[in-house]
């Protein structure tokens, strides 16, 4: 397949600005940009999918170049439905340091921060060199400005397109791109640039985009909808993000295995084949969770997450480290186990049991287990038990987990 056939066949093509597009990507060896503004200091899954774009076109031989957004992060795109909030310039700063050395870690491709050329214009000249190209009609046709104008939209907000495309025209102008590729909400921006290029330079650029990442309910992954999955690990373990992609619904698993990873067309399909004669082996999951996580975090976090969740799965939690046993039951019931505390207080004074009776009965039914092993003894001391002198990891029945730590 041709580069251009292969991201279709992805999915992960849903606007091109020309026709032209298909055969420049084929035959030439373009320098092009995707960008994101600095809402955070990471990343997250629903970046993935867009910012792997850059590595897929670099494999054809095009140049990418990863764009932070220094500049309109101070401003902040309009959301379909409400104004952004706006967040402190000390905190813009911080989240461009880190997704910058992010962006360089995972990808290891040239940064840029559209600080750098937009902070010494001053209003006049913005006005005069760009605003003067641009007419408020064709502003005003924005899907996104135009769904504001019932409930209003501030002249910042308003603005915001004209800044992304005075990014283009720049890094035309100096760094010689001519495509910019986005999620398929940057289309209105997009195109603004290529129409700005047009007038003040004489100039083509091309513009393509993306559909969206959605999770299993049909929702974006991002921070604003609360349900980001970050790149980081210190922020989404490695661990978290298996957890998350083993779990993937069958109705999306092959369009995240396209989108997410690259892995050719004969193995996905090779793959699809065999995961629907037995779904219930996960494969498709289990593949995608190894490919993403292998990418981002390297083989030796993906053994481990995996090493993880085989561990929690069997319920034997005796092979983890204190740390990763706390990775493993974030979320769960927590409590403190201060002092010599027998099984049957930890199972009482910590609402694992109702009553001394009913403890005893888990107790006698084999349903009690300290760090996957059954206890049948009342009175034994639970913090000699303690994983690394830290931990204690209480099960009651198949699925009901505690975490006791030792004070």
């Amino acid at each position: 397949m041709t580069l251009f056939e292969d991201l279709k066949w992805r999915g992960l093509i849903k606007d091109i600005s020309s026709n032209e597009l298909e055969k420049k990507l084929n035959e030439e060896k373009l320098t092009f940009y995707i960008g994101t503004d600095p809402t955070a200091d990471s990343m997250h899954i629903g970046h993935f999918s867009s910012f792997l774009i850059a590595t897929r076109l670099a494999k054809y031989g095009h140049k990418p170049i990863l764009l932070i957004g220094g500049a309109t992060g101070l401003i902040g795109d309009p959301k379909p439905s409400k104004e952004r909030q706006m967040i402190s310039k000390e905190e813009v700063k911080k989240n461009v340091e880190g997704l910058t050395r992010q962006a360089k870690e995972i990808f290891g491709f040239e940064v840029v921060n559209n600080y750098d050329w937009t902070k010494d214009i001053n209003i006049i000249d913005f006005l005069r060199d760009y605003g003067k190209y641009i007419n408020v009609n064709y502003m005003l046709d924005k899907d996104i400005i135009n769904r504001r104008l019932e409930s209003g939209i501030t002249f910042c907000e308003f603005a915001y397109t004209l800044l992304q495309g005075m990014d283009f025209v720049h890094l035309n102008e100096t760094k010689g791109v001519t495509l910019q590729v986005a999620g398929s909400d940057q289309w209105g921006n997009i195109t603004t640039g290529i129409e700005l290029a047009r007038k003040k330079n004489d100039v083509e650029l091309f513009g393509m985009t993306m559909p969206l990442v959605l999770d299993a309910n049909g929702v974006k992954f991002g921070k604003t909808e609360g349900n980001a999955l970050w790149l980081d690990k210190e922020k989404t373990s490695s661990y978290e993000l298996y957890q998350y992609l083993i779990n993937t619904s069958d109705e999306v698993i092959i369009d995240y295995l396209k989108k997410l990873t690259f892995l050719t067309r004969e193995e996905i399909e090779s793959i699809e084949r065999e995961h629907f004669e037995c779904p219930e082996k996960r494969l498709a999951q289990k593949t995608l969770a190894k490919e993403v996580i292998t990418f981002l975090h390297g083989n030796e976090e993906y053994l481990k997450a995996f090493k993880m969740s085989e561990v929690l799965f069997s319920g034997d939690v005796s092979d983890l480290t204190s740390s990763e046993i706390e990775i493993c039951f974030k979320g769960v019931p927590t409590f403190d186990i201060i002092g010599e505390t027998t099984l049957i207080d930890a199972l009482v004074n910590n609402n694992i049991a109702t009553s001394k009776r009913e403890a005893r009965e888990f107790i006698n039914a084999n349903a009690i287990s300290v760090n996957g092993r059954a206890i049948n003894d009342e009175n034994m001391i639970i913090n000699s038990l303690a994983i690394d002198g830290r931990v204690i990891v209480i099960r009651r029945g198949k699925k009901k987990y505690f975490l006791g730590l030792i004070k």
